[in-house]
């Protein structure tokens, strides 16, 4: 404890306050890296919020008691990144971020006590374009909604009737396919009252036309028709390279599909009538029956004739009698007619050509070189079947299959196709963004806590514990030769160099200094003593001359 003491005492305040100082800024350095990598990545939460939206989202955030960062004036949110997925769950279910619209809580806030009718009517459209924005925000694939409808106002006394339309511009993660369009143009329509799908415009965030409007639903140039191509197109690919990655291996194929398409719109009608069917449908039957008599030779007008008996027995008389019967009859029979109606809307198949490249087999030795070697005519052959069987081959239809084996110009290790583990390299290269930017923060901190020991502490340190230069210079002096001094108890100077010093104190320290100091000022005395005496005259002559200086 005292050599602690005599140490602590020789160091003076003012190393003791360096010495502090510079413990102070450590401690805080190093307090402040533990610090800073015991925090969580902090990745983002939301991007593109509104004022309202952050504001609300910090509170939620801050009574989750959620460690959290704001950056662009709130614009972005960031969290730590294992607490995103469920933050954001949780946002959704407060209803955060709202997107900036407004919904139906306008009629909430709004005091509706002496408001207009035409300021009730724009809250409403506005509402109604809230709900729908944020319905159409909640799909996947669909970051930001904007709706705007036009919903025209009947006037009195006419007959013309305008139909409502609505405008929607999206902003997009990735693309949107045909179905979700549509998706959304019948939601826009079922939700306003009078709106038909066709009349509902989509455009993306870049200006592009997703769909028109018009009310035949078409879009122009054909997209939608491209659009269903390149889609069956894609189809075709996926399944024959399923199917042959699952032989060759992944990465070992290469599909190309080239399908012809009909979309032409053909409607047939065909009457077809059956005579074997026949049904009686009306049947009319007329009969006629005609009774005449002709006199014979007695052309006047007599008394006999006249009599009523006269004529009850004809042909008596020698008169000639005639009698005729007529059937007419007419059936109307109803053939069976059958009326066919065929219309073939646009999009069908009319032939398929398929190209399937192949790798060969790459096979590994004892000296670890990969050699190539073609596969078996008979495998070809087999896949060229799959292949045919995946598509529906017709003949008939023209469709051609070829299926070819060459080398690729990438050769795949057969280690690596085979699913063993990767070599560094490639563990390396399979790290993500944030991978390397926390090892990238890891080297520049070590790098910096490096630099501080080696330019700052260590200097400091040395300085604080290293003596003063002029005791250092004072020390020197002594080590030169000196006059035998007894040393103590008796002992000569070299003898007392060989003892062990006695414990440094202030009195001693005091006591070499005087001795050091006299005995310069003895050597001193001593050189001008010995230069007087080797010249006495030049002595004599700077003596004179002091003498007649003024005092």
């Amino acid at each position: 404890m005292n050599s602690v003491k005599e140490f602590v005492e020789a160091l003076g305040p003012a190393r003791l306050a360096a010495m502090g100082a510079v413990a102070v800024a450590l401690i805080g350095f190093f307090a402040f890296l533990m610090l800073r990598l015991s925090q969580p990545q902090l990745t983002v939460l939301y991007t593109d919020l509104t004022f309202d939206d952050s504001l609300q989202v910090v509170k939620k955030l801050e009574s989750m008691n959620v460690p959290h960062e704001i950056r662009q004036e709130g614009a972005i949110i960031l969290a730590p990144e294992e607490q995103v997925l469920r933050l954001r769950m949780e946002m959704a279910e407060a209803g955060l971020p709202a997107g900036g619209t407004v919904g139906y809580e306008i009629f909430d806030k709004a005091d509706t006590l002496g408001a207009t009718s035409f300021v009730q009517n724009i809250n409403r459209v506005r509402a109604i374009e809230g709900e729908l924005a944020r319905t159409i925000r909640s799909l996947r694939n669909v970051a930001v909604a904007r709706v705007h409808l036009v919903l025209p106002k009947r006037e009195l006394f006419s007959r013309d009737k305008t139909e409502p339309s609505a405008s929607i511009v999206v902003g997009v993660r990735g693309q949107l396919d045909r179905g979700q369009i549509k998706a959304i143009q019948h939601l826009t329509a079922s939700a306003v009252n009078g709106l038909d799908p066709g009349r509902v415009s989509i455009v993306d965030e870049s200006g592009r036309l997703l769909a028109s409007g018009r009310e035949d639903g078409t879009d122009p140039g054909g997209s939608e028709f491209e659009e269903r191509h390149q889609a069956m197109e894609q189809r075709v690919r996926q399944d024959i390279e399923d199917i042959v990655a699952s032989i060759v291996g992944n990465g070992r194929v290469r599909v190309r599909v080239s399908a012809e398409m009909d979309y032409s719109r053909i409607t047939e009608t065909t009457d077809i009538y059956d005579p074997d069917g026949r049904v009686v449908r009306s049947t009319q039957t007329r009969e006629e029956n005609a009774n005449l008599t002709t006199p014979n030779g007695n052309d006047g007008v007599t008394v006999g004739n006249e009599l009523p008996a006269a004529n009850a027995e004809p042909g008596t008389d020698g008169s000639q009698q005639e009698s005729s019967n007529k059937i007419e009859e007419v059936v109307n029979y109803e053939i069976s007619r059958t009326t066919k109606t065929a219309v073939a809307e646009g999009g069908r198949l009319k032939r398929l050509s398929i190209a399937v490249l192949v790798d060969g087999i790459y096979q590994t030795d004892a000296n670890g070189t990969v050699t190539y070697a073609p596969r078996p005519a008979e495998q070809i052959e087999q896949i060229s079947a799959l292949v045919r069987s995946a598509i529906g081959f017709n003949e008939e239809r023209g469709d051609q299959v070829q299926v070819v084996n060459l080398r690729f110009a990438e050769a795949q290790p057969a280690a690596l196709a085979d699913g063993a583990p990767q070599d560094w390299l490639s563990s390396i290269m399979s790290l993500s963004k944030n991978d390397y930017f926390a090892i990238a923060e890891m080297v520049v901190i070590g790098i910096v806590s490096l630099l501080v020991l080696l330019l700052i502490v260590r200097p400091l340190v040395r300085r604080i514990v290293t003596p003063d230069e002029s005791r250092q210079v004072i020390e020197d002096f002594s080590a030169g030769p000196a006059p035998q001094l007894a040393g103590p108890h008796g002992q000569s100077a070299d003898e007392a160099d060989l003892a062990l010093p006695p414990p440094p104190s202030r009195t001693s320290e005091a006591l070499k200094n005087a001795r050091v100091i006299g005995e310069v000022q003895q050597k001193a005395v001593e050189e001008v003593g010995e230069t007087i005496k080797n010249n006495p005259d030049e002595a004599v002559t700077i003596v004179r001359d002091w003498l007649q200086q003024p005092t």
